[in-house]
């Protein structure tokens, strides 16, 4: 995918930016240097590779995030809490309304 000087005046005008042709035509080149670069990652194949967790798992494993697993570890203690407020209902807290 590339980018025309059309382009980057509608971008620039949805964005409300005032570009001069100097600047469109550099920034032409490099919003196309990106797409460019995009294109390149998307044609390498990584079939096979396993997704990391964190990208410096690659080079220093013993840096990588450790994960744990997604479990409840506290009771739930909701009615303890909402004891010493002014009031509750259901489990809320009721609060003063403040906008008419």
């Amino acid at each position: 995918m590339s980018l025309t000087l059309n382009d980057v005046n509608r971008i620039a005008k949805l964005a409300k930016l005032k570009v001069s042709d100097s600047e469109a035509a550099s920034t032409l080149d490099k919003l196309n240097g990106i797409f460019a670069l995009a294109e390149q990652l998307n044609a390498i194949d990584t079939t096979g590779v396993a997704p990391l967790s964190h990208p410096i798992a690659a080079l220093l494993p013993e840096l990588a995030l450790r994960l744990r697993e997604d479990e409840v570890t506290e009771t739930n203690r909701r009615d303890d809490y909402q004891q010493c407020a002014p009031a509750t209902q259901d489990g809320l807290y009721l609060v003063p309304k403040v906008i008419e």
